[in-house]
């Protein structure tokens, strides 16, 4: 169980994949909901304040580089505009708007876009930090209610 369990954590931890790959993968493993919940928020929000303070700093230094330029301009491109959207639509209600972005699993949004978009845009660390973790929590409900319905669901067609 051990090795499931750290497993899911580490999986809340993958760019892209987050916390609303892992909550379906833990449930899956028959981990108890509310321990994949904890450990997925938590895996997920680790890489958080290393986004914000570097990831910036560590794109635009490889944005020109042979091997990975290409990689970085694009995760650059991807932050910048993910953040222009997103002060397009929120206006002042920024705050809302980037928890709804992070927690609204959609595809390309989450607390790694998020946080970057945060960091790209230079807004307010501790209120960015406030947000993603709202949304994350919004995140984790919403899958842990999706991934107990699916497991159900499977169940009583068996």
């Amino acid at each position: 169980m051990l090795k499931k369990c750290i497993i899911t954590f580490l999986v809340s931890m993958v760019p892209i994949i987050e916390l609303r790959g892992a909550i379906p993968i833990g449930v899956g493993f028959g981990i108890k909901w509310y321990y994949v919940v904890l450990m997925c928020m938590v895996g997920n929000m680790i890489p958080v304040p290393f986004i914000y303070f570097f990831a910036r700093k560590i794109l635009e230094w490889g944005a020109d580089k042979p091997v990975i330029g290409k990689f970085f301009s694009w995760c650059l491109k991807k932050g910048h505009s993910g953040g222009e959207k997103l002060q397009q639509k929120a206006g002042k209600g920024m705050f809302w708007a980037l928890l709804l972005f992070v927690g609204i699993p959609l595809p390309g949004t989450g607390a790694w876009t998020g946080t970057l978009a945060a960091s790209i845009l230079e807004l307010d660390f501790k209120k960015s930090i406030l947000a993603v973790t709202l949304g994350v929590l919004l995140a984790a409900a919403i899958m842990t209610v999706g991934s107990l319905l699916g497991i159900s669901a499977i169940s009583a067609i068996k």
